[in-house]
């Protein structure tokens, strides 16, 4: 079966069916409540809906108070300054729903230890995780062995254009972040994580509630999906399709009370829609089409007092919206350089003021825009269905850079800039405290550590003491040079939890020995990870080019980095100090780096179709590396060099393979200085393009050379005679196979056992060995839906790592051999049962069909 059916069939790279994603596990008790009393959230919402700057209405429901009845609301006590039920956490549980908040602690004082008994009692271990969740729950439970072929277990890297956010508060360091198509919760003290896998396209935006408890993420591509997760316990609690199916989300955000989310399509012709995702319904509340002259809204944000009420901003434009029984309106208030005779420059985040009466929104020119509204409030019915107008009232200027960052919290706004300066300012935009640092670049987002709630009174308390001195609690910086920083402000220390690649991630190779993995990028950055226990041992940054591809020779002695700008360097493994002067042979970007079985020899390939080898020789007593010889052998680009072994001898041979379908053998022998001798040339293919090449295992007494072309075949090749001995459908997962290797075992009981890791267009998978064409004997795993760009296995085969490139991460896969047998064994059972095979019989027969789709 190809990929586009295993796409139709919505799979999440997971296994699981996009169905199976959006549904929690064991949904009894919350479909029935939902169908005796309503989705949670679904309350009448009291009072119509407020414009801006008139409050919340005061039968508005909390986070946690929106999943009780109303009558447990009721008896919640008042916060006088809002008007609405203050909540540090659930009512009693009522039996008809169980009490979703786990471990947050209740009001009620003396009733904790009541109420965990209750729970206990009322789930008796058969209710679902979500509603017994805690925090912290993600990493105490047991790592169970997957049923999947291979499983994530790891991610380098992340997506510096997106909000980096502290899920802990103190000093518990729980952050959480987008790799690629995957939302990653990272303990960094515990050296944990945890993956947040559904999508099938890269994340484009995400965004977390007040309470640190849900995350909703959203992607741009076909199938779009938005995914709101319960933080706690990792489960997948509700799953939008198709939102926006013309291009996907652009921007999401999730209103301070948890009930309602906003989005904004990617497309030309943007749409703003307003989900209650708490209700089961499938269509959006209410939604509203932008003209294009607005611009890409790519920022949204709720007002923290009003969920009926939220703001967008393109660079050119800010939008503000009100919603309610009328539907969604907006306006668009002008602002140009003439309004002030100032220059305004491009919008980056807009943000509600604490005062509930204005709007302010950043610029690249360090200046904030004060909006407000063009005539008074009203709290009457007419004036709530009209659509709201907002002005542009000042243009405050703040400082001379650009300002990237803007956030307002319950009592003061702060700004992150370009140059790496966070700023708090208080009502009046006065200053109050900066903090900077030298090695900070541009901020990309600011996320402040969860404060434990306040006890009874303080609040009265420290407004009866006076004027207080400025704090703020500890918060992380996220840049956009992929560098992730915890500020302690108590003591304006910086100090750096993850800083990761700041270009496209090429390239990656595991040492043939040890636990180590090599990763070069376009920045020029080089580092030897330990893979078991995940953590940098060492790096080195080249400045003058950037790192394409990586090879260890099979000593593990040397590292080879082939870069952009055509030189190559021969490293020490571990060190990473240069064994010899870097060699500059090549005129174009060195594509292919590989070494010969005894380390004698390398060879590379470049952009403009040559193949360059260098020899390791004796010189003044010591070895040292030197250029061989190098020729133009291709007339297309070259796809794979690979060194092997003499069938008569132990000499190492040579062989490259190009898109001009020619296979040329090199004599590695008869060579000389500046003259590199060919011994074969032949023609592999005649209509399809061969793009990948690796020895066969030896099954029986002819040796076989593999390779995969363009039309999803993979062919044998005697060794000898390069006569094609057999022709097999491969891997058909919607787009051919781009690089393959033999996965290394370390089986004594086994030995005829072998499996090919593969990489295609955005998928890793595995295919049994011997190839038969049988397609029960491969599966794929959506990896890098922006694309892969290399492959490497561990030494003992039980991992393999993918690169990214663009999207700057390096996933880490867990190989299970025992389960993938299990389950290509039994699905090809199934199918032979049948007398026709079809892949809806197939999976009736057998579900477990479904996880190779």
């Amino acid at each position: 079966m190809d990929s586009s059916d295993a796409t139709s069939e919505g799979m999440s790279q997971d296994g699981r069916t996009r169905q199976e994603a959006a549904v929690p596990p064991q949904q009894g008790p919350v479909a029935a409540a939902w169908e005796e009393e309503g989705a949670p959230g679904d309350a009448p919402p009291g009072p119509t809906r407020s414009p801006l700057g008139t409050g919340v209405p005061r039968t508005l429901f909390s986070t946690w108070d929106g999943w009780q009845d109303t009558t447990a609301s009721k008896t919640a006590p008042e916060d006088t300054a809002t008007g609405t039920p203050c909540s540090e956490g659930p009512p009693k549980p009522t039996p008809a729903l169980p009490d979703p908040t786990g471990a947050i602690s209740s009001p009620h004082g003396g009733h904790e230890e009541q109420e965990q008994q209750q729970r206990s009692e009322q789930h008796d271990g058969s209710a679902s995780l979500l509603w017994v969740a805690q925090p912290g729950l993600l990493f105490q439970e047991d790592k169970q062995s997957s049923c999947h072929p291979l499983s994530l277990s790891w991610v380098l890297g992340y997506n510096s254009s997106l909000a980096v956010h502290s899920l802990a508060g103190g000093e518990d360091r729980v952050l959480l972040y987008v790799c690629s198509h995957t939302a990653v919760i990272h303990d960094v003290p515990g050296g944990r994580q945890y993956h947040l896998q559904g999508h099938a396209n890269a994340i484009s935006c995400l965004c977390v509630s007040e309470d640190r408890r849900w995350v909703a993420t959203a992607d741009r591509g076909p199938d779009p999906l938005v995914i709101v997760w319960d933080a706690f316990s990792g489960i997948p609690v509700r799953t939008i399709f198709d939102s926006h199916p013309g291009g996907g989300v652009a921007a999401v955000a999730i209103s301070r009370d948890a009930r309602y989310l906003v989005t904004i399509s990617a497309g030309r012709v943007q749409k703003v829609c307003v989900w209650r995702w708490t209700s089961p319904t499938e269509s959006p509340v209410c939604g509203a089409e932008l003209r294009p002259e607005f611009g890409l809204q790519d920022f949204v944000i709720f007002n923290p007092q009003n969920p009926y009420e939220f703001v967008s901003n393109s660079k050119t434009q800010v939008i503000f919206y009100l919603w309610g029984d009328s539907g969604l309106q907006y306006s668009t208030p002008p602002l140009t350089k003439q309004t002030f005779n100032s220059v305004v420059g491009h919008y980056s985040q807009s943000a509600f003021h604490f005062n509930n009466v204005q709007a302010l929104t950043g610029t690249s020119a360090g200046k904030l825009v004060l909006w407000d509204t063009a005539c008074a409030r009203s709290l009457s019915e007419e004036a709530q269905v009209q659509p709201h107008s907002t002005k542009a009232t000042k243009l405050v200027p703040m400082q001379r850079s650009s300002i990237t960052v803007l956030m307002v919290l319950e009592s003061c706004v702060v700004t992150g800039d370009v140059k790496g300066r966070v700023k708090f300012y208080n009502g009046q935009l006065q200053l109050l405290a900066c903090y900077s640092h030298s090695g900070v670049g541009p901020i990309c987002s600011i996320s402040f550590s969860k404060s434990p709630p306040e006890p009874p009174g303080a609040s009265s308390a420290c407004s009866s003491a006076g004027s207080q001195p400025f704090t703020t609690g500890n918060f992380i910086l996220s840049t956009s040079d992929a560098t992730v920083l915890h500020v302690a402000t108590d003591g304006t220390n910086f100090e750096k939890v993850m800083e990761e690649a700041k270009k496209a991630t090429t390239a990656i190779a595991c040492h043939p020995r040890l636990a180590l993995l090599a990763v070069g990028s376009h920045c020029g950055l080089l580092r030897v990870c330990d893979y078991q226990q995940p953590k940098c041992l060492v790096s080195r940054i080249f400045t003058e080019a950037g790192i394409q591809c990586l090879s260890y020779d099979p000593e593990g002695c040397f590292l080879a980095a082939g870069f952009t700008d055509g030189s190559v360097y021969i490293l020490d493994a571990i060190s990473l100090q240069s064994c010899c002067e870097a060699f500059r042979f090549s005129r174009g970007t060195v594509t292919h780096v590989s070494f010969s079985h005894d380390s004698e020899y390398l060879a590379t390939a470049d952009k403009t179709c040559a193949v360059t080898v260098y020899k390791r020789v004796l010189q003044n007593g010591q070895r040292c590396w030197e250029h061989l010889a190098g020729l133009h052998c291709h007339y297309k680009p070259i796809r794979s060099i690979l060194f092997g072994v003499q069938l008569d001898s132990n000499e190492p041979r040579l062989l490259s393979l190009g898109e001009d379908r020619q296979l040329v053998e090199y004599d590695l022998s008869s060579s000389s200085k500046d003259r590199l001798v060919i011994s074969h040339r032949d023609r592999v293919e005649q209509v399809a393009v061969p793009l990948c090449l690796a020895w066969y295992p030896q099954f029986g007494t002819e040796s076989f050379i593999l390779t995969a072309n363009s039309c999803y075949k993979m062919k044998l090749y005697n060794t000898t005679t390069k006569m094609c001995r057999k022709t097999l459908l491969g891997p058909t997962y919607g787009s051919p196979l781009e690089k393959i290797q033999i996965l290394p075992t370390r089986s004594t009981t086994e030995p005829q056992k072998c499996y090919l890791a593969y990489i295609t267009q955005d998928k890793v998978g595995l295919q049994i060995l011997p190839v038969d064409g049988n397609p029960h004997k491969s599966s794929a795993f959506i990896c890098h839906p922006g694309g892969v760009s290399d492959l490497a296995c561990s030494y003992d085969g039980r991992y393999v790592f993918t690169a990214g490139g663009s999207d700057r991460t390096v996933l880490k896969w867990e190989v299970n051999l025992k389960s993938w047998k299990t389950i290509s064994t039994m699905c090809s059972c199934a199918a032979k049962a049948s007398t026709r095979w079809r892949p809806d019989r197939c999976q009736h027969i057998f579900p477990w069909r479904k996880f190779l789709l």
